[in-house]
């Protein structure tokens, strides 16, 4: 969560990050469309206000706002934002008779969680189970229990949506939907 600190005045901030911090509202649980342009402005007041010891956040805003959220680059001539994971569309198909939708991670199955994906090769649809089935939880809250999943699964390697290790490494990206609080904009 956000707090003011006693040097900022009302005229100093916007009326998007008064409304964060009078309804007790974090950072990371943005009220605007993510990936809108006033998000990415809120976003960058947050950040600036922080670097200027203007503002105290927890340790999960503070992990948000130390990256380049908010801010824009180029890409292939094109101004694309920064730390902005892109969501994909999510598509229906069908599985073994049912319309499924693709993509989208869903607890439960043969392991704690599942998802649909298509394979590209072969535009069939493939259920993929991932999870720990012996009862240990993820930990997507403790950063430093995220960087040892990372670094011991070698997310930064998984680029293969039709395989578990892919979506285990970007579960906390889905936590709302599997209801472990607000998406996170990172892998482990």
């Amino acid at each position: 969560m956000i707090q003011l600190k006693s040097l900022v005045t009302e005229a100093m901030i916007s009326e998007a990050l008064r409304y964060h911090i009078d309804k007790k509202i974090s950072i990371h649980e943005n009220v605007f469309r993510y990936g809108s342009e006033s998000y990415c402005k809120l976003m960058l007041e947050a950040k600036r206000l922080l670097a200027e010891g203007k503002l105290d956040a927890d340790i999960f805003d503070r992990e948000v706002l130390s990256t380049d959220i908010g801010e824009f680059g180029t890409f292939k001539g094109q101004q694309v934002p920064l730390d902005l994971p892109l969501v994909e569309n999510i598509e229906e198909a069908e599985y073994q008779g049912k319309d499924v939708q693709l993509n989208k991670p869903k607890r439960g199955g043969s392991k704690k969680y599942y998802v649909y994906v298509k394979n590209p090769k072969t535009g069939n649809v493939k259920k993929i189970s991932f999870g720990d089935t012996t009862g240990l939880s993820a930990k997507i809250r403790n950063p430093e229990a995220r960087k040892s999943f990372a670094a011991r699964h070698q997310c930064d390697k998984k680029k293969d949506r039709t395989k578990a290790g892919y979506w285990a490494c970007n579960l906390p990206r889905y936590s709302k939907s599997l209801g472990m609080g607000p998406n996170m904009n990172t892998f482990w």
